[in-house]
């Protein structure tokens, strides 16, 4: 096995698309053969795939997530994190969940055209989509690409209720729009900040932005008079689960409203390519923590049930529980969501204001 740490990306191997018939696989001699001729054996470039579906916005059928519908500009990520949920699902779409998922990122085109024609629907009623539910709307190909700022455009337009869960400070570039749809109290904002060490988020989220830069946008947001929820997501055992006081702090005095937070899961290919990362980044702590997620999911790093999954169980995750209800007690007493406008809608359905 290969136990060189491959910088600025969260996978350290280009995991088989378990649904394909056939695999590649990387042979010694092709290795040696690279290094000999100074070439790489594999391709470290993003590629950006254009891609037209015919329907943007999902329904969520899963009890636990916290949303009905929500909506991906893009699918795979560039961010990396090592732990994402989202990694499994780029095997649907033909690609692995290790490295193709944040070197092979397809863009929908048509994103912003499906969108307008959900919201002017007749048989459409106004519930909160939100934009990222599976990955990050604004990832360093939005920077290229505007689709999220098309779509905060309709949503604007016809007067419908939108969150957003990121964790780039890209979002600021939209500030504009989301002032205006929060004149109508129509969007929320979740931000994801999994660490204050810089060294610790540039192993577990190696192309996002810096901690000091969520922590500026969530206050830039607030001051402009959004609602922010600080995601403390995931906790990881003994990576960030001694943060969680620390961090919630530091959310509270950057201005967010609210925070929440999820155990760490590891289903399908994320168990193998969590594994093989932190046996490379993090090789002396590497069972501890592995050992830590096991002790969290009765015994193994994957737990698809449902109200359990993102919770967790057990001792270690009992203690995880009563650090954050400390910690929400401390900096987040008496503090809630806000629930988003769904009333006015129906009277921007074409696009216009009706007058009777």
């Amino acid at each position: 096995m290969n136990t060189e740490y491959k910088k600025g990306r969260g996978a350290q191997e280009r995991e088989a698309n378990h649904f394909l018939e056939y695999s590649h696989e990387l042979r010694d001699d092709f290795l040696n053969h690279c290094t000999t001729v100074n070439e790489e054996p594999q391709s470290t470039k993003t590629h950006y795939i254009s891609t037209f579906p015919k329907t943007i916005v999902n329904k969520v059928t899963s009890p636990d997530v916290g949303m009905m519908y929500s909506m991906n500009p893009y699918q795979g990520c560039e961010h990396g994190c090592v732990y994402c949920y989202a990694r499994n699902s780029h095997e649907y779409w033909g690609y692995g969940p290790g490295l193709d998922f944040e070197q092979k990122i397809l863009v929908k085109k048509n994103a912003a055209e499906l969108l307008e024609k959900k919201l002017r629907s007749k048989s459409w009623k106004a519930e909160t989509i939100v934009m990222s539910g599976n990955t990050d709307c604004y990832q360093p190909a939005e920077k290229k690409f505007e689709i999220t700022r098309e779509c905060l455009k309709l949503f604007l337009k016809y007067k419908h209720p939108v969150a957003i869960i990121t964790k780039n400070a890209l979002i600021q570039r939209d500030l504009d729009l989301l002032k205006e749809l929060q004149k109508d109290n129509l969007i929320a904002v979740n931000i994801s900040v999994t660490s204050l060490s810089e060294e610790t988020r540039r192993l577990l989220e190696p192309r996002t932005v810096s901690i000091k830069k969520r922590l500026q946008t969530i206050e830039v947001l607030s001051n402009a008079g959004i609602p922010v929820n600080a995601m403390l997501a995931p906790i990881i055992p003994g990576i960030n689960s001694h943060e969680i006081l620390s961090l919630a702090n530091a959310v509270s005095n950057a201005g967010a409203t609210s925070m929440a937070f999820t155990v760490v899961r590891l289903n399908g290919a994320i168990g193998r390519i969590f594994t093989s990362w932190i046996k490379k980044a993090l090789p002396d702590r590497a069972e501890k923590v592995l050992h830590g997620i096991e002790a969290c999911h009765g015994g193994t790093l994957n737990d698809s049930r449902f109200g359990v999954r993102n919770r967790g169980e057990g001792h270690l995750a009992d203690q995880i529980h009563q650090i954050f209800a400390l910690a929400k007690k401390t900096y987040f007493k008496d503090t809630s969501r806000p629930k988003l406008n769904k009333e006015l809608h129906v009277q921007y359905k074409t696009g216009q204001m009706r007058l009777f």
